[in-house]
């Protein structure tokens, strides 16, 4: 199609206006504009996270440009075997019905696990167990790992900690429960319990700043995906002495800032455990401890760096 001589901008829009319908007719398709960039988001590939930084450097790098990351092999295992010069099994209780075994956790199939079974009969009958790492980490750092829940009403945690009931600090990056019991916590399948803890002389300060997994942008594909369906990735930035940001499938997921300095070195720890409260969604049936399908909590890795000067 040849332009014609036009004399006036009405008529040349016009005869654009025809070339375009005519350009359409002729070909039977109708193509869309391209659709603009979310200005939020951009354009975020979240199924190919470099293993070599957090996650969040992948989506949207907040490091500071006068630092970089670098690993902690003591803290990082992508679990193709136990290693026992990184990991051991404290089997200090909680309260009834936990029971701590040291069988009730191991490597298998390039996944740390922890399982609960049934001693019946008895007043602890919630066997399970804990894993810690023999190195302790301070700020400023980062660590995350890849979990996916065992369904059933208890806490898979993932936590750092040193000390004890009375004097301690503790930062807990995940205490979910896929599948609360008590019919009180319905936001539980997708809630993401993180807090922080800082006793001195039995004096606790505390915060906590859970997200929910719903509230992942949408452009990621584990939003609203509870705990148990799929592997999510939690970590933690521990910045400095009082700020500590969460962090779920590469995004930030809720903040807290302690009352008082951090002053303690702290140690990695995971664990499965449950207790008649309905803080914590309320006890299991104890036919779930026999279901082999849903009573292990499985850590697929862990990744730690500390944060250093260029």
């Amino acid at each position: 199609m040849v332009a014609p001589k036009l004399n006036s901008p009405l008529l040349l829009l016009l005869w654009c206006i025809c070339l375009v319908s005519a350009c359409n007719k002729n070909t039977g398709v109708i193509t869309p504009p391209e659709p603009e960039p979310d200005p939020m988001t951009g354009d975020r590939d979240f199924e190919n996270i470099d293993p070599n930084q957090p996650s969040f450097v992948s989506i949207d790098d907040t490091t500071p440009e006068t630092q970089k990351w670098v690993k902690v092999e003591e803290l990082t295992d992508d679990f193709d075997s136990w290693n026992d010069n990184k990991w051991f099994k404290p089997l200090w209780n909680y309260g009834v019905p936990v029971d701590m075994k040291a069988e009730n956790a191991g490597v298998t199939d390039g996944n740390l696990w922890i399982k609960a079974t049934l001693n019946e009969g008895q007043e602890r009958w919630f066997n399970t167990s804990r894993v810690q790492s023999r190195a302790q980490i301070n700020y400023p750092m980062y660590t995350e790992s890849r979990i996916k829940t065992a369904h059933i009403s208890a806490y898979n945690t993932f936590w750092l900690n040193n000390g004890n009931i009375s004097n301690r600090n503790e930062i807990d990056v995940i205490e979910n429960n896929s599948k609360p019991s008590c019919n009180c916590q319905p936001d539980f399948p997708w809630q993401m319990n993180s807090q922080y803890f800082h006793v001195v002389d039995d004096d606790t300060r505390r915060n906590k700043g859970n997200f929910d997994n719903r509230n992942l942008a949408d452009d990621n594909p584990l939003k609203g995906v509870r705990w148990n369906e799929e592997y999510h990735i939690v970590g933690v930035w521990w910045k400095d002495a009082r700020n500590i940001q969460f962090y779920l499938d590469g995004e930030p997921a809720g903040s807290v800032v302690s009352e008082r300095d951090f002053t303690r070195d702290l140690n990695i720890i995971w664990d499965l455990w449950t207790v008649d409260e309905p803080w914590l969604g309320g006890l299991p049936p104890q036919s779930d401890l026999n279901d082999e399908t849903i009573n292990t909590m499985k850590i697929d890795w862990i990744r730690t760096w500390t944060l250093e000067d260029r």
